[in-house]
């Protein structure tokens, strides 16, 4: 199991924006991870266990919501100095991927106002973070794609639902964009934090898992036909590829280089972990791959598995929380 970092804080009491202080941006990948790993169980069957997850997602993303607000509020300053980095586009990426967990639940106008929110968010965070960009950063740089991927995908969502062609034509700008996103970040990215990255590394990985995912909306929306679902169907492949291709060398440098200590940071590992399996689950029936559905299914269960020891570790240091960012 990933062992606690450092000692345990009592809580702090006090107003919300002074409590909210102490938790860092990076607790979004929380919501993402509980929220993509409630997905996959979704697509996979497991009903049951989704819907648990689903609920708790839901909790964990109203009480970081207020406290994000509270310190916003009580703190425009320091707000202002953490809103400069990328990992405040969880905030984006994790309300994009509960309206999707919602949307599937059949909750379509609480996904629609989820929509909304990340749309108004995104823009001022892309900008800020984008332009403050600098060389060797951690895997935390991939946020810039994987926030604008979660617009694509809860957009591609609820093009499904409602038949919405100019939904799916938005879908498909946000996902070109993303890819090009996704470069922007490769560029900036320290490859050696394949061998010393606190957690967030993987999102190099998902990044593109959740590109592959956008690509699997896009795939199953009767907008696009002929020539440009061939496309479609060949690029999403080709990234879905790329993102096993970034699971294999990630997983190496977890054997080379162990890191067992619980961090923040590792739910943005459990995340591309549920972001790959669903991608393979989704793809494998939205491109007529049938060898990705259990490949998807392997790694969903090491997604789980990854969730429950990361959960564990959380609980184990949740006396307080600790900006470890």
């Amino acid at each position: 199991m990933w062992a606690t970092r450092g000692t345990a804080r009592a809580p702090i009491r006090g107003p919300l924006w002074r409590r909210s202080a102490v938790v860092p941006p990076a607790s979004g990948s929380v919501v993402m991870a509980t929220g993509i790993v409630s997905v996959a169980l979704s697509v996979a069957g497991f009903a049951a266990l989704s819907k648990v997850l689903m609920w708790l997602d839901v909790g964990v993303w109203l009480v970081l919501a207020a406290a994000f607000a509270g310190h916003a509020l009580g703190d425009p300053r320091a707000w202002r100095a953490a809103a400069d980095t990328p990992p405040a586009l969880t905030a984006v990426a994790a309300t994009t991927v509960l309206g999707t967990r919602l949307a599937l639940f059949g909750w379509t106008n609480t996904a629609c106002a989820l929509l909304l929110l990340a749309a108004a968010l995104w823009p001022v965070l892309l900008v800020r973070v984008t332009t403050r960009l600098r060389r060797r950063m951690p895997g935390a740089v991939f946020l810039v794609c994987v926030a604008t991927q979660g617009l694509a995908v809860l957009t591609g969502q609820l093009a499904l639902v409602d038949r919405g062609e100019w939904l799916a034509w938005t879908a498909l700008s946000l996902y070109v964009l993303g890819l090009a996103l996704y470069a922007v970040a490769f560029t900036r990215f320290d490859l050696r934090q394949v061998l010393t990255g606190a957690g967030d590394h993987w999102v190099a990985g998902g990044a593109l898992a959740i590109s592959a995912v956008a690509g699997s909306k896009l795939l199953a929306s009767p907008v696009w036909t002929g020539t440009t679902h061939s496309a479609l169907r060949l690029l999403t492949l080709v990234v879905l590829g790329c993102a096993l291709g970034w699971y294999a060398v990630l997983a190496m440098g977890e054997v080379v280089r162990p890191r067992p200590r619980y961090d923040i940071r590792r739910w943005a590992t459990v995340f591309p972990l549920g972001m790959t399996a669903a991608a393979c689950l989704l793809v494998s029936t939205t491109a007529h791959v049938s060898w990705l559905g259990p490949l998807g299914r392997i790694q969903l269960w090491i997604a789980t598995a990854a969730w429950t020891l990361t959960a564990a570790g959380l609980v184990r240091a949740s006396t307080g929380w600790r900006a470890e960012t």
